[in-house]
């Protein structure tokens, strides 16, 4: 009898965790989706020397706060997953264990010496926002029933600013303060000027590796200016083909592997069977 209801209680958590066709498990989603978000914006507040200096406890307090909720989080779909190692090893797990493990390995390195790795490490957490891939399908399914042109601004500005967070994240490691990148919000306002190819000019990389992720971030701003709207529609059908009937995302709950298609029956990256939407 324990052992049956054990197995009840872990399918119950992995129908929570792993998909959101149930009450407890939309909440659970949009707690995680709050999570990510104010994680990553105490990662960015904490990169501003004045912001840092006067409530650097705070911040330290909630790193570890969230980190530690992320532990958790990632402890519960090792035990849910019915392939806990097939988890690990899909892209979600990996961004997963990213976003908890340079926390932990911060605690490594605590000599003066080290501060650029520590540096590097701490600027990681900011690629917690790569969590939030896996709630845009459901998102974006609901919105477009609502208001189905607003739906495609939403996802065309939310990819943006997701490039933007993540190349002026990488800037600022790679520039020095001397180079006009003194914080992550400076580093991304000097993406969104590269990348829509204004180019004010009061800021710009002075070594030969920021030059050349400037030069990548230009090609991708001429990319977004030139792809047509058509395209983007085409991308967003494509989207709705992997959603079930009801607009549900059929998730394998032994590995976590998302994106089936309506009809799909067994999972496309470990061949289990998948239970049909509620």
């Amino acid at each position: 009898m324990g052992n049956e209801n054990g197995g009840n209680f872990k399918d119950r958590l992995a129908r929570m965790i792993f998909e959101a066709d149930t009450p407890m498990g939309k909440l659970f989603d949009v707690g995680l989706i709050i999570f990510i978000k104010l994680s990553v914006i105490a990662v960015m507040l904490d990169s501003v020397s004045s912001i840092a200096s006067q409530y650097g406890s705070i911040l330290y307090f909630l790193e570890w706060f969230f980190t530690l909720a992320f532990t958790v989080e990632y402890l519960l779909r090792l035990y849910c997953a019915g392939r806990p190692l097939g988890y690990v090893t899909s892209f979600f797990g990996v961004v997963d264990l990213l976003a908890i493990l340079p926390t932990y390995l911060s605690l490594l390195f605590p000599g003066g010496q080290y501060l650029l790795v520590i540096r590097v490490l701490r600027v990681l957490r900011v690629f917690r926002v790569l969590k939030l891939v896996k709630f845009l399908d459901e998102a974006n399914m609901l919105m477009r029933a609502l208001r189905a042109s607003r739906v495609k601004i939403f996802v065309f500005l939310y990819a943006i600013l997701s490039l933007v967070i993540i190349f002026g994240s990488l800037m600022y490691v790679i520039e020095s303060a001397a180079s006009g990148f003194t914080s992550i919000p400076r580093s991304i306002y000097w993406a969104i000027v590269t990348l829509t190819t204004v180019g004010y000019g009061d800021i710009s990389p002075t070594t030969s590796l920021g030059q050349a992720l400037a030069s990548v971030i230009m090609i991708f701003g001429y990319g977004i200016i030139a792809v047509p709207t058509g395209i983007v529609t085409v991308e967003m059908g494509r989207a709705a083909n992997s959603l079930t009937p009801s607009g549900q995302v059929l998730s394998c709950k032994q590995c976590g592997a998302e994106e089936h298609g309506a009809d799909a029956r067994y999972c496309r990256r470990c061949a289990a069977k998948l239970d049909p939407p509620s």
